[in-house]
């Protein structure tokens, strides 16, 4: 009886670590739906090793890849379409 429960129990405290395995792409996308869903129509999702995330450079809602890496959320900024390059301001 006590193996049964010392069993239970240590599935409880593994399941999180399974649920944190999630591969970032994956993540990345239910987080890109959920906002969307929320009518938020500029923003940008970035997924970040964790020693390259910085304060205040937007909001971590995701942690992936085994907790190696963050998704990093920014409100009100787009991300230039990757076919096109980007937009240079005139030279005076």
């Amino acid at each position: 009886m006590k193996s049964l429960i010392a069993v239970v129990a240590s599935m409880l405290i593994a399941s999180p670590v399974f649920a944190q395995a999630k591969p970032c792409e994956e993540l990345k996308s239910e987080i890109e739906a959920k906002i969307k869903a929320n009518g938020v129509p500029v923003f940008t999702l970035d997924i970040v090793p964790n020693e390259q995330v910085k304060e205040g450079e937007g909001k971590v809602v995701g942690t992936c890849d085994g907790s190696t890496q963050k998704i990093v959320y920014k409100r009100g900024v787009a991300e230039a379409p990757r076919d096109m390059p980007a937009k240079s301001q005139p030279t005076k």
